[in-house]
């Protein structure tokens, strides 16, 4: 299959490469009222206002009266500046280099010796070990009994979250669930690690909360919005990546044998056409004025779409649903496009998930033998708005 875009694709017609969009189209769920924002500039300029605030993922339910005690996620202006540059340099392409790497390749070493024993394993296990291992040495997560059993716990935790509905009784089973999960993850995740970070403090997420003298409440907050968005999404954007290279022997022939640059650009290519997230909300904190269709009222709530903000032709060029890595470079627009939001809000750890993302297929696909057993299955999380990818095996030569 070749990767360059047909010359003769009219418009939204021609080869259309995304696996999760018609799942997506039928069960994406805009917020209740929220007006839907489907153009790439007017979305990129309501995410990069100062005038909006987070809305969406619960976060009219949070309590801001004390910003100590939630997430950098739900904050907004200075107070959120401040929190991420305080753990900005954790991301930055320099550490990612010198320190997380060595995470990734040990991992891919646990990783590619089990595969090669065993012969076979579901993708989406080995991609969330890479994920877990990760995050985990970012946020600071390393005295927990195993790393399976904190990322058990971790998502035990935010699957009670993203469930929640509003009303007594739903409060009460809300509490109900919690209160006991968030309780393991704290006895046996969190509060070994701070007690380790006390005695030898070290550049992670945990070292920092505990020199700025954190509370209890505020430090789970914190960890479980790292290690949610650090191990959850990845997993789940490794098995896409996976499966379109293993579809696509061209695609794959150029991801091994061009440069980082080249793969880099293959991998944010897909993310534009399967993004993780699909949705982002904002409510207007003032009237926000604009030429790009991105005006507000007051109080008015906007869901940006970043599926269709990701394949909007006035950016994107034509034949915006084919996976063509050089459609960045010759629009000259960042890789991703809106995959990783934009703004004062965009994923911090962006550029780590593309890198561990990068050394895992690097690795997978020079395994000799390597195959696709089974196809994944394409499933709907409502609660994330968002797709995960399940049964995906496997199989490689033994060592």
């Amino acid at each position: 299959m070749s990767t360059a875009p047909s010359a003769e694709c009219p418009v939204h017609k021609g080869r259309d490469d995304r696996k999760s969009a018609r799942l997506a189209e039928a069960n994406l769920t805009p917020a209740a009222g929220a007006r839907v924002v489907s153009s790439f500039t007017a979305g990129r300029e309501i995410l990069r206002s100062s005038k909006v605030r987070q809305a969406g993922a619960s976060a009219d339910q949070i309590d801001l009266s004390r910003p100590e005690e939630i997430s950098f996620f739900f904050l907004d202006g200075e107070k959120h500046r401040k929190r991420r540059a305080a753990v900005a340099g954790l991301f930055a392409p320099k550490t990612i280099v010198t320190r997380h790497r060595a995470v990734m390749d040990r991992t891919m070493d646990e990783i590619v010796a089990g595969l090669q024993s065993r012969g076979s394993a579901p993708l989406d296990e080995l991609s969330w070990q890479m994920a877990v291992d990760v995050a985990a040495e970012i946020i600071g997560l390393t005295e927990s009994d195993s790393n399976a059993n904190l990322a058990n716990r971790v998502k035990a935790v935010l699957d009670s979250s993203v469930s929640r509905k509003p009303g007594f009784l739903n409060t009460l089973l809300f509490n109900a669930k919690m209160i006991p999960r968030v309780g393991k993850f704290w006895k046996h995740d969190l509060a070994p690690a701070i007690e380790a970070r006390k005695r030898e403090p070290k550049d992670d997420v945990i070292s920092f909360m505990v020199k700025e003298n954190y509370s209890k409440k505020g430090m789970i907050m914190e960890c479980l919005s790292y290690g949610g968005a650090g191990m959850m999404t990845t997993r789940e954007f490794i098995v896409m990546a996976a499966w379109h290279l293993f579809e696509k022997p061209d695609l794959r022939e150029r991801f091994l044998t061009g440069g980082e640059d080249d793969q880099f650009a293959i991998l944010e290519e897909i993310l534009r056409l399967e993004p993780v997230a699909s949705l982002l909300h904002r409510k207007a904190a003032e009237p926000v004025e604009s030429a790009q269709g991105a005006s507000m009222k007051e109080g008015e709530t906007v869901c940006v779409s970043i599926r269709e903000a990701n394949t909007d032709e006035a950016i994107t060029g034509p034949c915006p649903y084919e996976l063509d890595p050089d459609r960045a470079k010759r629009m000259k627009v960042v890789g991703p496009y809106m995959s990783f939001g934009d703004g004062p809000h965009r994923c911090p750890g962006a550029q780590v998930a593309l890198h561990e993302s990068r050394v895992f297929l690097d690795r997978l696909f020079r395994l000799p033998g390597i195959r696709l057993v089974s196809e994944p299955q394409v499933q709907w999380n409502a609660q994330i708005q968002g797709y995960e990818l399940r049964g995906a095996v496997v199989a490689c030569d033994p060592a």
